[in-house]
């Protein structure tokens, strides 16, 4: 499991005084305005900065660092990673997972066999659809859904799926 998740990354400069927006990659972009700290990847290493202020513009986090007060100083870091620690990252509910602990798992049928690798996760709104890929390459889609997704286990970094009627070519 990943000691670090990441929610964002800077988007670009916003005003002169160092502000920043954030494209976000979280679910729960109100997250933001409870952030106290993050880890920016320079590219170089991993710099802590400290959340002065958070506000929304079109609800896209417009974010604020107590290390910044100039566009100039902040502008070299667009396009740069915002991560959280484990302990600061959102609360999960019973079976809610970060996307990051699950990818590499492997994928297995109701019948047992071994389906795939999970690949990617694709958050389309309605629900999340995995990527699995397949021996030989092949990807098959599975909607992140009750009746599809029956078992994820942590511990044994297994996932089991029901494929549904028309996800295979067989």
């Amino acid at each position: 499991m990943e000691d670090i998740l990441q929610v964002g990354a800077i988007a670009s400069t916003h005003g002169v005084r160092g502000e920043v927006k954030i494209y976000p990659m979280t679910d729960d972009v109100e997250r933001f305005r409870d952030l106290k700290e993050v880890l920016l990847d320079t590219g170089k290493e991993m710099r802590l900065l400290h959340v002065q202020s958070c506000k929304f513009f079109k609800n896209q986090p417009i974010l604020k660092f107590k290390e910044f007060d100039d566009i100039n100083d902040i502008e070299q870091y667009k396009r740069c990673g915002l991560f959280v620690t484990r302990e600061n990252a959102v609360k999960l509910e019973e079976n809610e997972f970060f996307i990051a602990d699950i990818l590499g798992f492997d994928v297995y049928r109701e019948t047992g066999e071994k389906l795939g690798i999970l690949h990617d996760v694709l958050q389309t709104g309605a629900n999340d659809v995995y990527v699995v890929k397949m021996e030989g390459g092949k990807e098959v889609l599975l909607p992140a859904i009750k009746d599809c997704v029956k078992k994820v286990s942590l511990e044994e970094k297994r996932i089991d799926v029901f494929v549904m009627k028309g996800l295979l070519d067989e």
